[in-house]
């Protein structure tokens, strides 16, 4: 699935701060840009799969229907 997001990376004292505008949690942190965009793209894999178990298990015991959506924004 290709679902294009915007990513913003803000200079710091450190490195760079970054997040994932769409992705509320989606936020991480890097010596270099290069190291804050791969921590990036893990926080969002991550993110996405505690949302999907946290989504299991409200509808533990409930009928639901789950399906593949594309979005295009």
């Amino acid at each position: 699935m290709d679902l294009q997001c915007m990513a913003v990376f803000r200079k710091a004292r450190e490195g760079y701060i970054a997040f994932i505008e769409e992705f509320p949690g989606a936020n991480t942190q890097g010596a270099s840009l290069e190291e804050a965009r791969s921590s990036l793209r893990e926080a969002v894999a991550l993110v996405i799969e505690a949302n999907r178990e946290m989504a299991r298990e409200d509808a533990d015991g409930v009928a639901v229907i789950r399906e593949p959506i594309t979005v295009t924004a």
